[in-house]
């Protein structure tokens, strides 16, 4: 098991960055609080990871806290919840949100995360609503204070539309998510950010 990775940023397309280390270019898949917190590209990064083993391929995911590391351990084990699903959970809502939609049993909210219909919405709240550490628990973090980030913005808008849909969002609906949304010095994770929150 990879437990962490610590390289250069060379890549980043929500949801994938690539990472140099010492001249090996590492693929992670990795959660838009992830990405929220990335440095400009050529800094180093340091992540948490978590290796899954597939017939077909070997994936890693990263994130920049243990506590969204362990919440996506946490997810996978839910029965019908994959690595891909609990990656579109954990960009969709921050540590704390999914907590209350958890423990409040807002199936409604869960609902607009796409992927996720009634059945495992309701399946998330009963399997994790006693997996889960109390609200008031310190190790949890709210993507709301996370900083912003420079990167290019030439075709921020175009990158933001994408990286919604591999994150599982319908074409037309990431379009109208990111209309609306003044573009003007805004990075494509940021766009995506307001783009989450005003889905939510």
């Amino acid at each position: 098991m990879i437990g962490f990775i610590r390289g250069k940023l060379v890549t980043k397309t929500p949801p994938l960055l690539v990472l140099d280390v010492q001249g090996v270019g590492y693929e992670i898949e990795a959660p838009m609080t992830t990405f929220y917190n990335l440095p400009v590209m050529g800094e180093t990064v340091h992540l948490h990871t978590h290796l899954v083993v597939r017939e077909d391929a070997h994936i890693l995911f990263g994130f920049s806290t243990e506590s969204d590391r362990m919440m996506f351990r946490t997810l996978i084990k839910v029965n019908g919840v994959g690595p891909k699903l609990a990656l579109t959970i954990l960009s969709g809502q921050s540590a704390d949100e999914f907590h209350r939609c958890i423990h409040d049993n807002d199936t409604a909210a869960l609902i607009r995360l796409p992927g996720v219909g009634k059945k495992t919405a309701e399946r998330l709240i009963i399997e994790m609503r006693d997996k889960l550490p109390t609200r008031d628990d310190s190790s949890l973090s709210s993507s709301s204070e996370q900083g912003s980030i420079v990167s290019s913005r030439s075709n921020a808008k175009q990158e933001a539309i994408s990286a919604l849909c591999a994150l599982g969002y319908k074409p037309q609906d990431a379009s109208k998510m990111v209309q609306g949304i003044a573009q003007e010095d805004k990075s494509c994770e940021d766009i995506i950010r307001l783009a989450l929150q005003r889905k939510t």
